[in-house]
């Protein structure tokens, strides 16, 4: 079966490639799967344009560019904080922080600087600004009942989606 624009169920392993330094940012190679639902909206948009048409067994380098990942940097999306909200966190430059937006979703921060008065966050996507590679196999493309469906629906509105993808870190 090949994996369509909707309703298909895929399951892949990957290693993921900074395209420029070359780094390797992230694998779930001989761990667990990443399994989606095609137009859900649960991994990159790249990825998933990149993906579509693939049979389980497609095993290859699929490249995409920041704006099709993370988008680009923001270097405006910082925000100076008064460093008395942190008052119970051991702070250093650099590292993530999670919250909660105003619409009550998860937010990643990392805390570019801080003093003893603020604490100067980076709203930005710790990959946005980078071109990705993902040296990828597809394990299982299936198309989806309406019963996972349901499923799927009811743990996103418990605030996780329940299949790995990680978009609720």
């Amino acid at each position: 079966m090949k994996i369509d624009e909707t309703n298909s169920m895929v399951s892949i392993e990957y290693n993921l490639i900074d395209s420029v330094t070359n780094d390797l940012l992230d694998s779930n190679i001989g761990k667990e799967p990443l399994t989606f639902i095609t137009g859900e909206k649960q991994i990159i948009n790249g990825l998933e344009l990149a993906l579509i048409g693939k049979e389980a067994g497609f095993s290859g380098d699929v490249n995409i560019l920041a704006k099709d990942a993370y988008g680009e940097r923001n270097d405006d999306a910082t925000e100076d904080v008064a460093r008395e909200n942190f008052a119970d966190i051991e702070l250093k430059d650099g590292m993530t922080l999670y919250g909660q937006g105003e619409n009550g979703e998860t937010v990643q921060v990392v805390v570019k600087s801080f003093d003893d008065t603020n604490v100067t966050l980076d709203y930005n996507h710790p990959l946005a600004g980078k071109d990705l590679q993902f040296s990828l196999k597809v394990l299982n493309v299936k198309p989806i009942t309406s019963e996972e469906l349901e499923e799927m629906s009811k743990k996103q509105n418990e605030g996780g989606c329940g299949s790995g993808c990680g978009c609720h870190s």
